[in-house]
């Protein structure tokens, strides 16, 4: 499902999205907002990551990791 909006940008960003379309490496305005703002996200989403980590301690196998993650509630997430 999505939702229409409506966002106000500047000049150069319109112009920068218009060209990329234009070039076909998007479908269209659209498109490379979505992507714009899920590249946010997931940006948003690693950085808490790291932060995570640096706070709980240093890891140096996936092991430990993976016993670090199992006791990680993920509330948040949604």
């Amino acid at each position: 499902m999505s939702r229409q909006l409506t966002v106000r940008l500047a000049d150069d960003l319109v112009e920068f999205i218009d060209q990329r379309v234009k070039h076909g490496q998007a479908s269209s305005r659209a498109a490379v907002v979505a992507a714009a703002v899920d590249r946010e996200r997931r940006r948003e989403i690693a950085e808490r990551d790291a932060a995570i980590l640096a706070r709980t301690g240093n890891y140096d196998g996936l092991d430990d990791l993976a016993a670090f993650a199992v006791q990680t509630p993920l509330e948040d997430l949604v």
